[in-house]
């Protein structure tokens, strides 16, 4: 399968050390980037869903990270809430091309 999104080159694999997240600006976009145990890369909107709070501020510990606004919890491999459920990050789609980490933006995928 094909994947028809544009995406745009966020930074290199070592630039966030596993375990460690980091925002990037990328063109009129950030996102924020986390580097979980694996080599799992995921890319989220760099706010809260629930107050818009700035999730760099946050702390990232066992692949869960917690805002420093009002405590709310995601699991960061899926981008689930943990606390409380029923609410999600905004993800964005990942691809690795050698150490190079690329995100394709919502607003950039091309359309059918």
């Amino acid at each position: 399968m094909s994947d028809d999104r544009h995406y745009e080159k966020v930074c290199e694999v070592n630039d966030i050390w596993e375990g460690e997240m980091d925002v990037f600006d990328v063109g009129e976009n950030e996102v924020l980037i986390v580097h979980s145990p694996g080599r799992e890369i995921r890319a989220y909107s760099p706010v809260c869903p629930h107050a818009e709070f700035p999730l760099i501020d946050g702390e990232l510990e066992n692949c869960v990270l917690t805002c420093s606004a009002h405590l709310w919890q995601f699991d960061v491999l899926s981008g689930e809430g943990v606390n409380p459920t029923g609410t999600s990050l905004t993800s964005y789609p990942v691809k690795l091309e050698g150490e190079s980490i690329w995100v394709a933006f919502p607003e950039q995928e091309k359309k059918s």
